[in-house]
C-alpha cells in the first residue's frame, strides 16, 4: 500500500468508524460507520470483530493489498490524562533548547515509573512559566533563573491496548499510533473535518508544543533531531 494510503479505524462510546484515507488528494476512499447502543460505554470486542471482518477484506480488496498499519482513535472512559508540573535551574546565560530536552526526558521517565499500566499517547506542554511569566510558545532568547513547565500526558491502558491488540491480530494488522479522539478534536473546532484530516495534520506536527515520541532513530541523527517535532 502506498504511503500516500492509510487506513484509520476510530474507536468511541456510541459508534465504530473506518476510513481509507488519500493522503495526496485528501479523500476518503472508503468510509463505514456502525452505530453502537450499548450504554456501559465498553468496548463490545464482538461487535469491532465483526465490524472489521465485514471491512477488512473490502478495503484489502480495494487497494489489492493486505493492510499491515492502521491508526488508532479512540475515546473511552479508561484514559488516563496527568498534567505534571516541573521546576529546574537555569545555569546557562539564556534558556536553550539541550535543557528543554532534559526537562522533558525527565517529565516522561517520572510518568512512565509512576505510571507503569499505561502506555502514553500524547505528551503536550501546555505551558512555560519563566520568571513568573507564562508563555505558550518556547522563547529560546530569554534569561531565566528557572526553567518550569506543564506537561499534560493522555494515556492508554496496557490492558486495554492489549485487548484492541488481540481483535487486530486476527488481521495481521499493528497499530502504527494511538491517538485520544477528545484531544484531537479539541485542536479542530470545525466538526466537519473527518477524523483522517485531522490525524494527518497531527502527524505533520499541527501542534508545535506537542512532544512526538519515537523509540528510537536508526540513522545516526542525534536522538532529539528525530524525537521531539518541536524542535524541528
Amino acid at each position: 500500500m502506498s504511503e500516500e494510503i492509510n487506513t484509520y479505524l476510530s474507536i468511541s462510546e456510541n459508534k465504530y468508524e473506518i476510513f481509507l484515507f488519500d493522503k495526496s488528494s485528501s479523500k476518503n476512499l472508503y468510509k463505514e460507520v456502525i452505530e453502537v447502543k450499548d450504554k456501559s460505554k465498553e468496548i463490545n470486542f464482538n461487535i469491532l470483530s465483526d465490524f472489521l471482518e465485514k471491512n477488512i477484506f473490502t478495503i484489502e480488496k480495494l487497494i489489492g493489498k493486505f493492510i499491515q498499519n492502521i491508526f488508532l482513535v479512540i475515546s473511552n472512559d479508561q484514559i488516563l490524562k496527568v498534567n505534571l508540573g516541573i521546576k529546574k535551574k537555569n545555569y546557562d546565560e539564556f534558556l536553550n533548547k539541550k535543557k528543554l530536552e532534559n526537562i522533558l526526558i525527565e517529565a516522561k521517565e517520572l510518568f512512565r515509573e509512576t505510571h507503569q499500566d499505561f502506555k502514553i499517547m500524547h505528551m503536550i506542554i501546555n505551558k512555560y512559566v519563566f520568571d513568573g511569566k507564562s508563555y505558550s510558545k518556547f522563547e529560546s532568547s530569554l534569561r531565566s533563573d528557572y526553567m518550569c513547565l506543564e506537561v499534560e500526558f493522555i494515556s492508554i491502558p496496557n490492558a486495554l491496548e492489549k485487548e484492541i491488540n488481540r481483535v487486530l491480530e486476527k488481521y495481521q494488522i499493528k497499530v502504527l499510533k494511538y491517538l485520544d479522539f477528545y484531544y484531537i478534536r479539541s485542536l479542530f473546532k470545525e466538526s466537519d473535518i473527518e477524523i483522517p484530516l485531522i490525524v494527518d495534520k497531527i502527524q505533520s506536527g499541527y501542534n508545535e508544543n506537542e512532544v512526538e515520541l519515537i523509540e528510537k532513530s536508526i540513522k545516526k541523527k542525534g536522538f532529539f533531531e528525530k524525537f521531539f517535532q518541536l524542535f524541528s
